[in-house]
């Protein structure tokens, strides 16, 4: 078995440069360990927990906000197993998907665990024990991340458990606490709640979100501490014991004092991720690592020639987008054309309600490399379709360079964040001004009128605040 390219990992990087690869000609080879392609994302992460973010947000709408528009209905009645039901049939039919697309481009998918054994030479062991290796020109290694432990905590994924497992709960519990308040315990910890849960999070920072734009973190923690969330920031879990009634935490505070303990039916350990690196052969075929990660120079490629890498396993923001476009940039670079990352426009998104969503810098670091911006910020509030749609909470916030009036960060806090950033995305791709975005037409009434609105108060002249 001879080829141009084996892919490493069939997550959102890897199947991309797979399909990709092979579009360009190249005979192409993708190695997934799992009975379903989509890697975490697809199976566990990005998509199922999506599926009950949107079916818990429905389920509280139903309770809570259907009168105030004149719908009088019943209280509505979780039926969990359905809602779980919503979330299997999602997944299904997303890998599904990308079983079809891999067959449809003629990548051959070889089931089993891949094992660098040399440039050129990968072994995939199956499940069954069967060994096969595969001779080819590049190999791409695209194996993604897992959850990193929390010292001694040992998950069990019942009543102690990672994201995998709070996507996974048979019941709503009554108590709730979440190790980590970044993306991932935030939006599951929402779905919770929503469900019924008493949710709290202890936090190692003093805020949400660490490495977001401040301002922006502080409005929305704001915002989800009116609808129920609680927080203990700026400290450190210290045990974690599991007895026949549920769980005990205790934590400390980080700058020492007193320990305290809270009582918890389930604990969720969301502490972030770690690059999945081991296994792989990757020390033995004598590949550069540093962290855990797989070093890489602009083009990809590790240390060893032949052997590239993308996606979770490499420097920047473990994001599956960020994976796909580093797929399809190695893919062409393999292909012998320019393939290309634009690292500074690379949005990221906290799947919400109300959503959060960046794109660029934020104050803190345009204050740390000494650029001179100014600032454009708009309310929803403000602005009429988020009136009527009763969607007021948030903002919009333009950053600008003082000179050139260059965007260099925009951060929107509202409904449907996720997609109104890409306007902005588009606009910094191109090097857009914040008198671009304000000179351009919007539809009325829309939310995004507030991303135009807030690149107008860029020059103080906004024109519904």
């Amino acid at each position: 078995m001879s080829y141009d390219l084996v892919v490493i990992g069939s997550g959102p990087g890897g199947y991309v440069c797979a399909i990709r690869a092979a579009q360009l000609g190249l005979k192409t080879a993708i190695i997934e360990k799992w009975a379903t392609f989509g890697g975490t994302c697809l199976n566990i992460g990005c998509i199922p927990s999506k599926a009950l973010l949107h079916a818990s947000e429905l389920f509280d709408e139903a309770g809570h906000g259907f009168a105030d528009l004149g719908i009088d209905v019943p209280a509505p009645k979780l039926n969990l197993a359905n809602m779980m039901k919503h979330k299997a049939d999602t997944v299904k039919s997303n890998v599904d998907g990308v079983g079809f697309l891999l067959k449809k481009n003629k990548v051959e998918p070889h089931i089993g665990t891949g094992k660098i054994l040399a440039a050129g030479k990968v072994e995939v062991t199956a499940a069954d024990g069967t060994v096969t290796v595969l001779d080819t020109k590049n190999i791409v290694i695209a194996t993604g991340s897992e959850v990193a432990k929390l010292g001694n905590v040992e998950i069990d994924e019942k009543t102690i458990v990672s994201s995998t497992g709070a996507l996974e709960l048979g019941s709503v519990p009554k108590k709730l606490v979440v190790i980590g308040a970044g993306v991932i315990g935030l939006e599951l910890g929402s779905v919770w709640r929503r469900l019924g849960a008493q949710v709290t999070f202890i936090e190692y920072a003093d805020r949400i979100l660490a490495g977001m734009d401040t301002d922006t973190a502080k409005q929305f923690q704001r915002i989800i501490e009116k609808q129920g969330l609680s927080f203990k920031f700026s400290s450190k879990v210290t045990g974690v014991v599991k007895s026949d009634t549920g769980v005990t935490v205790t934590f400390e505070p980080v700058a020492g004092g007193e320990a305290q303990t809270l009582e918890a039916d389930i604990v969720l350990v969301a502490t972030g991720r770690r690059p999945y690196t081991y296994g792989l052969g990757l020390e033995e075929a004598g590949i550069a690592m540093e962290r855990g990660q797989v070093v890489v120079n602009d083009h990809f490629a590790s240390s060893i020639a032949g052997i590239y890498a993308i996606g979770d396993v490499v420097r920047g923001p473990m994001l599956a987008h960020k994976a796909e476009d580093e797929g399809v940039a190695v893919a062409e670079i393999i292909a012998g054309q320019h393939g290309h990352v634009n690292y500074n426009v690379i949005p990221s998104v906290v799947y919400t309600n109300p959503e959060v969503a960046s794109v660029g810098k934020t104050e803190e670091e345009l204050k740390a490399a000494n650029i001179a911006y100014k600032i454009g910020k708009f309310p929803f509030t403000a602005n009429g379709r988020a009136r009527a749609n009763r969607a007021t909470e948030g903002q919009v916030k333009v950053l600008a360079d003082s000179a050139t009036d260059r965007v260099l960060g925009v951060h929107i806090i509202g409904a449907g964040a996720g997609d109104i950033i890409h306007e902005a995305v588009v606009l910094m791709e191109f090097s857009g001004s914040a008198e671009d975005l304000a000179r351009t037409c919007h539809a009325h009434p829309t939310m995004s009128e507030a991303v135009k609105e807030a690149a107008l108060a860029v020059d103080k002249r906004a024109l519904h605040m």
